[in-house]
């Protein structure tokens, strides 16, 4: 099903081919390969329609035209960090072209295979992998085109952008754009997994670092432009002929179902109507304003009920007193069996114990735009615009949803507002595709702030018990750390399921019963150690606006704040430096480098908590944290000025070594780094999901505050350590991680105050 011909274009969008008649290879409907002389115009539509994306031909990964430009179909989405700048990079690497002939299609069920959308930090550690093997093989096979025709052995020909040449006559030479009139009749290797672990190979062996041009260099982002100019399509942007607009009525208590109804409400209205399924009730209309105004004043009797939360106040003594409902030896990431009686015993037996409990709130994803979906369901198919992260997962949720075989759903990714995790991003797709599915139009629905904010999946509230013992001589003798919390698969983390989503749950579906927190897995080797979590049931069995889910780093800053923030603690009761107690018990030679490297950046001070603590208004001081997660290595140092008067909380400057491995394009390195510091600060100061026992109540930016531009720190200064020897890691997430306990480890340097709960405030201190 191809709806090219419907999609609403913006002026100055990357074409897939240039203007000139091109020469596209195309799979048919028998699967073989043809060959199409197109305008551009023709080529434009064939760009956007159905592909053939079997893994396991290299025709799924590739597109030449005979204009010299490729395409690169990557099956993930690019969050704001250029991911793909850096697959373009990739493939040009491999296939000796320039970089700016590359185009990268991402994230299209139709058009790209299925790598798992974009999760931990997966872009280019795992992602890249695909397309570099692909692109090692199509050069190989264009290499021996060349061969044949030119009557040269192929070690005898060298390539340069997309020339093939005689080494030693380079007069002698042909062109990729000649040799692919033949197209790629190549199969691949395929490992017969879909998602994150998909890798296909072929019999060329991609180049060596060291014989790197393109990947290593600072190649300007693609996506730059058409931000900055307003030219790039947001899925907010996209329109369908004859579409109407929805929106969702949501209960004023978060627990109570809709009795009746009283359509005669928004007779002012007269394109509006209501929708109802169940529990689910929305209003449409011909235009975005009235379906608005219709929601607005729709009268709605709600069923009497009890409020199900308890205060907020009582957030963390719920944790802590309610039974668990599952554990860490029960499965889930991070899932091993545990026995934490013996390590009780030896701390129990130390000279001194050293114990603290940390706090984290819920948490919004707080998106900048609320989720928008457009829908179009036929009886047989079904179009689909998101920005959802995970766009082959939610083709199979909506599939499921609409009862469609998967190949008959569509969903095209387009940017959207942000977010990291299982937000809101897919809520509004399905409930545009139930409306569309009922009403037999195009539907779009779009989310209000206050729905973004209060009915988002939260980032799950813990409490995170540590203990030490300590010998006379400073040494540790047992370290124990129970994380207990909301599970952060109460909402799982895609949407492949209908159940884990509003619509799905209002309609009948019964919401799932899975479990997953984390513990810290960095190399330190505490004798007599124990690290394992627990989850509590979710305060809602359906339609909450409390259910938990991923978050950026899904549970790891909440787990390294605890963890982080405690290895401080340990420290300065033993009279130890933070960072020599660090580097005494890690055994993992990155981390020990990262750390090494942090404290050179930073000109570290040894601290000991003996430090004379200073006497004026302004307080300064630092902390340190590690975090090695997602195949990236980071150590942060933290600077911090904490005002007497008024307890104002300033990371001024922040220093931050990070080893992610091989780096693809250090400048977008450099900017996703300072991207993750400053939401790690706006988690850490300011962001907290305020509630009563009916309902979220931070709807909107006064009530739920983020970070403010006079909060920024005044300076970033980052030293990245490049491993070419090593594969790419993750660089999306891990130095977010390091900055909460970074910040708590600071203010304690500063202040001789220990906050152990997120957001850190401080009461004054004059």
């Amino acid at each position: 099903m191809s709806h090219a011909n419907d999609i609403t274009s913006v002026p100055g969008r990357r074409r897939f081919l240039q203007r000139s008649a091109s020469l596209v290879f195309a799979l048919g409907n028998t699967g073989m390969l043809s060959l199409l002389t197109l305008t551009a115009a023709d080529a434009q539509t064939l760009a956007m329609a159905p592909r053939a994306i079997g893994p396991n031909s290299l025709d799924s990964w590739l597109a030449f035209d005979t204009a010299g430009n490729i395409t690169a179909f990557f099956g993930k989405m690019d969050m704001g960090q250029g991911v793909d700048t850096a697959i373009a990079q990739v493939v040009a690497e491999e296939l000796d072209v320039d970089v700016a002939q590359v185009s990268v299609v991402m994230g299209d069920t139709h058009r790209t295979p299925n790598q798992g959308g974009a999760s931990g930090s997966s872009g280019c550690r795992q992602g890249a992998v695909a397309l570099r093997n692909a692109a090692a093989e199509a050069r190989r096979v264009l290499v021996a085109r060349a061969s044949d025709k030119l009557g040269m052995a192929a070690d005898q020909l060298v390539v340069s952008n997309g020339l093939v040449q005689v080494q030693r006559d380079p007069r002698r030479a042909v062109s990729y754009r000649e040799l692919i009139k033949e197209g790629f009749a190549t199969e691949l290797d395929w490992n017969k997994r879909y998602g994150n672990a998909l890798v296909v190979s072929g019999s060329a062996k991609p180049k060596a670092p060291a014989d790197y041009k393109v990947v290593g260099t600072a190649v300007p982002r693609k996506d730059i432009t058409g931000k900055v100019m307003a030219t790039t399509e947001y899925c907010h942007h996209v329109t369908l002929p004859g579409m109407v607009h929805g929106r969702t009525i949501r209960p004023p208590v978060a627990n109570a179902v809709p009795v009746s109804v009283d359509e005669s409400s928004i007779k002012a209205y007269p394109d509006a109507r209501v929708v109802r399924k169940g529990d689910f009730i929305a209003v449409v209309a011909n235009t975005e304003w009235h379906a608005i105004k219709a929601a607005r004043e729709l009268k709605v009797t709600w069923s009497a009920t009890t409020a199900p939360f308890p205060p907020q106040q009582k957030l963390f003594d719920y944790i802590r007193n309610t039974p668990a409902a599952s554990d860490s030896s029960k499965g889930g990431f991070g899932g091993t069996p545990y026995d934490a009686a013996p390590v009780l015993a030896a701390i129990n037996r130390a000279s001194k114990r050293v114990e603290a409990e940390y706090e984290v709130p819920f948490q919004s994803h707080a998106r900048m735009g609320p989720s928008v979906g457009l829908a179009d369901v036929k009886h047989d198919a079904a179009l689909i615009y998101s920005d959802t992260q995970k766009p082959h997962d939610q083709r199979d949720g909506l599939a499921k949803f609409l009862g469609l075989p998967p190949d008959k759903v569509r969903v095209i990714w387009k940017p959207g507002p942000g977010s990291y995790g299982r937000s809101d991003a897919d809520e509004a797709v399905f409930e545009a595709a139930l409306l569309s599915q009922l009403l037999g139009v195009p539907v779009r629905v779009q989310w209000m702030r206050h729905e973004g904010h209060g009915w988002d999946p939260k980032a799950p509230a813990c409490v995170i018990a540590c203990k030490a013992g300590l010998e006379a001589s400073g040494n540790i003798n047992g370290w124990y750390f129970h994380a207990k919390g909301f599970s952060g698969w109460d909402v799982y983390f895609n949407a492949a399921d209908p159940r884990d989503t509003l619509v799905g749950q209002l309609t009948g579906l019964v919401k799932a019963d899975a479990h997953n927190f984390g513990a810290p897995v960095e190399s330190y080797a505490f004798p007599n150690s124990v690290k394992f979590w627990e989850t509590v049931p979710t305060f809602l069995a359906k339609a909450s606006p409390l259910r938990s889910s991923h978050m950026r780093a899904p549970q790891e800053p909440q787990v390294h704040f605890a963890h982080e923030s405690f290895i401080d603690e340990v420290a300065h009761a033993a009279g130890n430096d933070p960072i020599a107690l660090r580097l005494k018990h890690l055994h993992d030679p990155r981390e020990i480098a990262v750390l090494e490297a942090v404290a050179k950046l930073a000109n570290w001070q040894p601290r000991t908590g003996k430090e004379p603590k200073p006497t004026g208004n302004v307080m300064k001081g630092r902390g340190v944290s590690l975090c090695s997660t997602f195949g990236g290595y980071v150590a942060t140092v933290v600077e911090v000025e904490v005002a007497r008067d008024t307890g104002r909380i300033w990371p001024r400057r922040i220093f931050v070594a990070h080893d992610c491995g091989l780096i693809i394009n250090p400048q977008a390195l450099r900017t996703t780094i300072e991207g993750n510091v400053v939401q790690g600060l706006s988690r850490t100061l300011y962001e907290e999901v305020k509630f009563d026992e009916s309902n979220v109540l931070s709807v909107d930016w006064l009530s739920y505050p983020i970070l403010d531009i006079k909060d920024a720190p005044e300076a970033i200064e980052i030293v990245t350590l490049n491993r070419p020897d090593q594969p790419a890691g993750g660089a999306g997430e891990p130095s977010h991680v390091t900055i909460p306990a970074a910040v708590a480890n600071a203010v304690f340097d500063a202040t001789g105050v220990r906050v152990r709960r997120l957001p850190l405030k401080l009461p004054k201190l004059a």
